[in-house]
């Protein structure tokens, strides 16, 4: 047995100095120490010997024992070592090379820039799901019962949850009016605060329209709260973003949340207001519907609409980025393209 014990040690030593990864050390000391492995095989062999041997024996084991997971230990911290040390043929006086920079995307960089535009102006930032019901889609919005957005060709309903009452049927969310109800819903009044995220519409894309976009949606409810003020807001937040004095003007418009209803343009940046392909050669461009939250909007918010009034806008974001880098095709920034994304970097 003594000559079994040597033979695993002077194998063992040998194979721990050859091991050059860790990986193959690892390997040397599961032959010895695994299951299997055959310093564990000779202690399985101890209480074959006589009573009198077996204290000699197994002291002289596990020494061995003792000797060769030492040996592991320094080889594995010798490894590591050799592993951090820098290459000799390594030249010092070459200069370095930067990794490569990640940004924002622009339509994040329009969002954050706006943030900042309204919190400047005593604005509350709301955010909520994605995923919303027909009663906060349409219901609290005066939309009626009949009216073609609450169809599957415009909005895209759950599967499964597409059934039943208006509080149980689920939908991705065709806009963000709903959710500014449900903020109204949970805080006291008056209210001043931005809503941006994702929607979702059911419809065909083209070089103007994504089936997934982002808005921006602002409201101002008080007890007085003049229209032409918030005609100043819209100019003095576009003003801000784009650091320049933008042209707007305001068209007569129906949505069913609002009363009266604006559609509010934007001299179009593209083209200077000359007319191209973006704002079909007219020289301006929608970016949001506008107007006083209709009074039946402001009753299911829990206020009183001879009490209260107010100034609501729903900026469309992807648009207002197409004016501010002049792009004629909004599918670009939904594209994982990043030979077009990494020049906004």
């Amino acid at each position: 047995m003594k000559e079994k014990l040597l033979k695993i040690c002077v194998e063992g030593e040998a194979a721990i100095l050859a091991a050059t990864t860790e990986a193959a050390l690892q390997e040397v000391k599961v032959s010895i120490f695994g299951k299997q492995g055959t310093l564990t095989e000779l202690l399985k062999e101890l209480p074959k010997l006589p009573p009198e041997q077996r204290p000699e024996m197994g002291k002289a084991v596990n020494e061995a024992k003792v000797k060769l997971s030492a040996m592991i230990d320094t080889q594995r911290e010798a490894l590591k070592l050799k592993a951090s040390q820098v290459s000799p043929d390594f030249d010092y006086t070459l200069p370095g090379e930067m990794p490569p920079m990640g940004g924002l995307h622009p339509i994040t960089q329009m969002r954050y820039d706006l943030d900042d535009a309204f919190r400047s102006m005593g604005f509350e930032v709301f955010q909520e799901d994605d995923i919303t019901s027909e009663f906060y889609a349409f219901d609290n919005l005066n939309f009626p019962p009949n009216h073609p957005a609450r169809e599957s060709m415009d909005t895209y309903w759950i599967e499964g949850h597409d059934t039943g009452k208006a509080e149980d049927k689920l939908c991705l969310r065709p806009h963000l009016t709903g959710g500014s109800v449900r903020y109204m819903q949970t805080h006291k009044p008056p209210y001043r605060f931005v809503y941006p995220g994702r929607v979702y519409r059911n419809e065909t894309t083209d070089a103007r329209h994504e089936r997934a976009f982002f808005q921006y949606e602002a409201l101002i409810v008080d007890k007085e709260f003049t229209f032409t003020a918030g005609k100043v807001m819209i100019k003095s937040i576009l003003s801000k973003v784009f650091g320049r004095d933008v042209p707007v003007r305001m068209r007569a418009g129906f949505f069913p949340f609002v009363e009266p209803g604006f559609e509010i343009d934007m001299g179009c940046l593209v083209c200077g207001g000359k007319g191209c392909s973006v704002c079909k050669h007219v020289g301006w461009i929608e970016i949001m519907p506008g107007g006083t939250p209709h009074p039946n909007v402001l009753k299911s918010a829990g206020l009183d609409p001879d009490e209260y009034t107010g100034f609501y806008v729903n900026i469309g974001l992807d648009r207002l980025v197409m004016m501010r880098y002049g792009v004629d095709d909004v599918r670009l920034f939904h594209s994982t393209d990043l030979r077009f994304l990494g020049q906004f970097h």
